[in-house]
């Protein structure tokens, strides 16, 4: 079965004052923690960003915007044209912005998956865009754009979402792995 991944990065990082693909921790950009943590698992993997950032990632890495008409409009753009672009049979999702998210994370959430989407949850706030989707929910999200409906987690749930525990899938900190770095004094506080 083949498995791809879907990196989004592609949000107007209006809180983090810059593009949050290439803030760095620990000297790598945000967007090659998030490739390391998906390789193990993933035979290729790709970066959906805005037009204007795609020249700046490096030109061996497959990099690729929303596709039209949807452009822009958000992550469940990013998610259908990641899809559209890898031809998979499931594809383990990952935000750019969470720099701390490790590989064993991701295989044990993969672990977790059997069919349609899992995605994680963690002391009650859902995290739907560290997720496991199959191939399946294609149309959908296609549907769902069409009907200008932009609600990832409403794809999600026609898929019978499972909500994996986030303390589940790790030994570390997990409020530090699935921290989103929406602001500069999460990184300063690290």
């Amino acid at each position: 079965m083949k498995t791809a991944g879907i990196v989004l990065a592609g949000g107007l990082s209006s809180r983090f004052g810059s593009p949050k693909a290439f803030a760095e921790w620990e000297n790598r950009y945000f967007y090659e923690l998030s490739l390391d943590a998906l390789s193990p698992y993933c035979e290729e993997s790709i970066i959906v960003t805005r037009p204007e950032l795609v020249e700046r990632f490096p030109g061996d890495l497959n990099v690729t915007t929303d596709i039209e008409p949807f452009m822009g409009q958000g992550p469940i753009a990013g998610i259908l044209s990641g899809m559209e672009k890898l031809h998979a049979e499931r594809y383990i999702v990952l935000p750019c912005d969470m720099p701390f998210m490790t590989a064993d994370v991701i295989g044990r959430l993969l672990e977790c998956h059997s069919s349609g989407v899992t995605a994680v949850v963690l002391d009650g706030k859902l995290h739907p865009l560290v997720s496991v989707w199959d191939a399946a929910a294609l149309p959908d999200l296609h549907e769902a754009l069409e009907n200008g409906k932009r609600r990832v987690m409403d794809v999600q749930e026609k898929h019978g979402v499972r909500w994996i525990e986030g303390e589940l899938l790790t030994e570390d900190e997990a409020c530090r792995i699935f921290m989103n770095a929406n602001t500069l004094d999460i990184l300063e506080g690290s």
